[in-house]
């Protein structure tokens, strides 16, 4: 493929336009720019998937290689792009071929690569399928079983839910659509933010995609084609959030060794062959590490260790499909009915789906392959010898009508029967308060909903504040203080600050309390789930419920929320704003220890979704990974931005130029007229 069968073209903040003959070339096209702006990025992507990430990047990538072995990321990966149709297979195939075009020159624009010692490799045609497993695979949150489990065998069977948030801490999206009939144009708008921890660099690109066949722009996650979660057409717009449903089980296993290697006790009660196999981790600077690799059955063995193995079972795994035919499929989209023909064979993750077309046309579903299978398997680990837990098909994907606007955020609602734990109501609940306050919105309204930073779930700790006589002056001056405060998480409010202060030392306090003695010690397992394990972010995110929950009488709340405002009020810390001590910290795979990054308002159940981990720090590592406000009457009045850049080369003039208008939750205006644009070389 020829350079000239494709034409660059960058906007004012480098976000690339392509334009090319055909889909194929377009592809190619896709995969060699974003080889040349974020190679690094792509080369750290493909290592974390194939569990070659210590290779280059030292020890500490061990138990992250480890599990990725173990899992079978990659080798899952290429079975999905064995089954691909033949189309499917070309199209991903031509994108691999321009990022093996360009990574050498992208490499050559990035001091990183010289100073790990490493060059990039050519890519195997299932990489992008292989980043996809490798970037989702935790999104079900199948570690939260460990910790159920861990709570069931400590509190008992009934408090197995005992810490839900209404959900595990790390979730999080907003997304809402405005029907036409509540906008100043009478088409719709769908607008939103994806919550994801933030890397350097982004995990998101803006980028545009044009052929005869379609011109798309929208955010492609690095390393795979197209526009999965969010693009827009022109004509049709869509966007995605995570439905939080349980698709991936966890299944206790009974090995033994036997002549040829390693059984498993299977639900006929005979014993099965285990595929078993070992493979090599090398480690930049360290010795080089052996992995056990066992499957059974049920799926690749992730903890195998003297009291337990645990086989994990997902749906790639199981049907060798990813759902990746529906990426070429939405490209060509017209119509909402296009979308929702397109994601009927959508497969991982599980998410909520808006979609709008300028016709009128809504849709509001889940799109996303769920095992049906017993209720105990979403809660715990079950017995893979007990035939009640396998799995019997898979269920119906939910859809609602849209009626004025609709919401996503991750809590309950269409999605409910896929899953277990979803996040709390509020984030929800404020975006359709704030919508229901207009039927006149336009897209740059939209950045009031984006930047709304009230805390609604502060609401049950200060409610437990006018009880708590006697107290000293100093304790009582910060309860009036508080119960008089905003409840708004401003980056510049001092209250803000002091609030979070004192709901640190109600964590700490109640963390501390001996009802947790059982869960307070180091997590066990493999390292990689510990992040799963640790009692006080599990406090620290539960906290609203474990104020209120009847199956702990014997935790004396008021006492330890009676000590916590006094020990905040004696701390006589120096007044300071919210942001000093809520600053970005993005995950970087070789830190920079020059970086200065911003302060930010918000906080965890804020619509400015700014997630620290209350008890452990105030620090943001999850935000808004990107913005989005796609206008279906004119697709160059939407809006967009990302916490960093375009470019993936640090120092670089567009790496880190949209972080101050992200910090401000201000948007970056979308051109589509190509004589805006300045054309480069390809």
């Amino acid at each position: 493929m020829t350079t000239e069968a494709y034409e660059v073209y960058r906007d004012s903040w480098g976000i690339p336009h392509l334009r090319a003959s055909d889909p194929l070339r377009l592809s190619y096209a896709q995969g060699r720019i974003t080889a040349r702006d974020r190679a690094w990025q792509l080369e750290v992507e493909r290592h974390r998937a194939q569990g070659s990430s210590a290779s280059f990047l030292g020890a500490d990538w061990v138990p992250w290689d480890r599990f990725a072995r173990q899992a079978r990321l990659d080798d899952t990966a290429r079975r999905c792009f064995e089954a691909l149709d033949p189309d499917t297979a070309a199209w991903v195939g031509a994108y691999v071929d321009g990022v093996n075009a360009g990574l050498a020159e992208g490499a050559a624009r990035d001091d990183r690569f010289a100073a790990a010692g490493h060059t990039p490799a050519p890519w195997e045609p299932w990489v992008p399928l292989s980043i996809w497993i490798g970037t989702h695979i935790l999104f079900a949150g199948f570690a939260t079983k460990l910790w159920r489990d861990r709570v069931a065998r400590a509190l008992g069977d009934g408090a197995a839910t005992l810490f839900a948030t209404d959900g595990p801490g790390t979730a999080g999206s907003n997304g809402w659509l405005v029907a036409g009939d509540r906008t100043a144009t009478g088409a719709a708008i769908i607008a939103g933010d994806p919550h994801r921890f933030i890397e350097d660099p982004g995990v998101y690109q803006q980028i545009r995609l044009a052929c005869p066949e379609y011109d798309v722009l929208g955010l492609a996650v690095p390393g795979v084609p197209g526009l999965a979660h969010f693009g827009h057409a022109g004509s049709v717009a869509w966007a995605i959030t995570n439905a939080m449903a349980d698709y991936q089980d966890l299944y206790t296993e009974r090995l033994r060794p036997a002549a040829y290697g390693v059984e498993a006790l299977g639900p006929d009660g005979e014993w099965e062959p285990v595929a078993r196999h070992t493979e090599t981790i090398t480690v930049a600077g360290a010795e080089d590490v052996e992995v056990e690799i066992l499957e059974t059955a049920r799926g690749p063995v992730i903890v195998n260790e003297e009291s337990r193995a645990l086989s994990l079972r997902y749906p790639p795994r199981v049907r060798a499909d990813l759902g990746f035919a529906a990426l070429p499929a939405l490209l060509r989209a017209r119509t909402v009915a296009d979308v929702d023909r397109a994601l009927d064979g959508w497969a991982e993750p599980v998410n909520v789906v808006h979609a709008a077309d300028s016709e009128g046309g809504l849709l509001h579903r889940v799109a996303g392959a769920v095992p049906l299978r017993e209720a105990a398997n979403r809660l715990r680990p079950v017995p893979a010898w007990d035939a009640r837990h396998a799995w019997r098909g898979w269920a119906e994907t939910p859809a609602e009508p849209v009626r004025g606007f609709a919401v996503m955020a991750n809590a309950r609602g269409i999605a409910s029967p896929l899953g277990v734990e979803f996040a709390p109501p509020h984030r929800a609940d404020r975006i359709r308060a704030l919508l229901s306050g207009s039927a006149d919105w336009s897209p740059k309204a939209m950045a009031d909903v984006h930047r709304d930073t009230h805390l609604a779930s502060a609401a049950p700790l200060l409610a437990l504040l006018p009880g708590l006589d006697p107290l000293s002056p100093e304790a009582a001056a910060l309860r009036d203080r508080l119960l008089a405060w905003d409840r708004h998480m401003e980056a510049d409010s001092t209250d803000a600050a002091v609030f979070a202060a004192f709901r640190t030392a109600v964590v700490r306090r109640l963390a501390a309390d001996p009802v947790f003695a059982e869960l307070a010690g180091a997590p066990d397992g493999p390292e990689v789930f510990h992040p799963w394990l640790y009692l006080v972010p599990r406090v620290g995110y539960a906290l609203e419920g474990l104020l209120g929950t009847p199956l702990l009488p014997g935790l004396d709340r008021a006492a330890h929320v009676r000590a916590a405002l006094e020990e905040t009020a004696a701390a006589e810390a120096p007044e300071a704003p919210w942001s000093d001590s809520h600053h970005l910290t993005p995950w970087q795979a070789v830190p920079d220890p020059d970086a200065e990054w911003p302060g930010l308002g918000g906080d965890h159940d804020c619509v400015n979704a700014t997630s620290s981990v209350p008890g452990v720090t105030d620090t943001v590592a999850r935000a808004s990974a990107a913005r989005y406000v796609w206008d279906l009457a004119d697709r160059e009045n939407s809006l967009w931005a990302v916490p960093l850049g375009a470019d993936g080369v640090t120092g670089s003039p567009h790496h880190r130029d949209q972080l101050p208008l992200w910090a401000r939750c201000e948007l970056v205006p979308v051109v589509t007229d190509w004589a805006r644009l300045s054309k480069e070389r390809s």
